[in-house]
């Protein structure tokens, strides 16, 4: 689906302008997105396998739950909105504990530069795996891995093919926000 997005500067501020999610992945134009990071009370992050027919990253590892935030829709509403759609799962925004706001730049191509501000929130997650659903379009797989794993494969850069390329200083901030909710 091709939404309207919000533009942003290169510094995270609102432009006022709007645009197709297309056209702003076209030209390079910044705009919000949000990453939720579901994790258990025994320590273990829900990882999401990107779907196969995905325009990037086809069938890496990546956060739990991630999408683009319409215009003029609030980050914890979008949250809300991608959650329900990926995994099936409703929670609700005080469920949303925010971390962090990554700018990041993938260029894949010449048409398709994602400059995007990711808002970053974790949720403890309180159903069992086999109880959430997948969105076949955008998701591939769903798993539950250790902590110290995830952080061996990710910050660690054990295996780092595996995992889309958010950088080290995301993958870590993520990592130690969940050791702290979990200790």
């Amino acid at each position: 689906m091709d939404e309207i997005v919000d533009i942003l500067d290169s510094d995270g501020n609102y432009t006022g302008k709007t645009a197709l999610k297309s056209e702003a992945h076209k030209n390079g134009w910044f705009h919000p997105t949000v990453h939720i990071w579901f994790f258990t009370a025994n320590g273990r992050v829900l990882i999401q396998q990107r779907a196969k027919n995905k325009d990037t990253h086809p069938l890496l590892w990546d956060v739990s739950v991630a999408g683009h935030v319409g215009a003029g829709e609030h980050m914890e509403d979008a949250a809300v909105r991608e959650v329900k759609e990926e995994i099936g799962l409703k929670i609700i925004k005080d469920d949303l504990q925010e971390i962090g706001v990554f700018k990041a730049v993938h260029e894949h191509n010449e048409n398709l530069v994602d400059c995007e501000f990711h808002h970053v929130f974790l949720c403890k997650l309180q159903l069992p795996l086999d109880r959430l659903g997948k969105q076949e379009s955008e998701v591939a797989d769903l798993r539950l891995i250790p902590l110290l794993r995830f952080s061996e494969e990710t910050w660690g850069l054990a295996n780092v093919s595996k995992y889309v390329p958010h950088g080290a200083v995301y993958y870590s901030t993520i990592i130690k926000a969940v050791k702290e909710r979990i200790v």
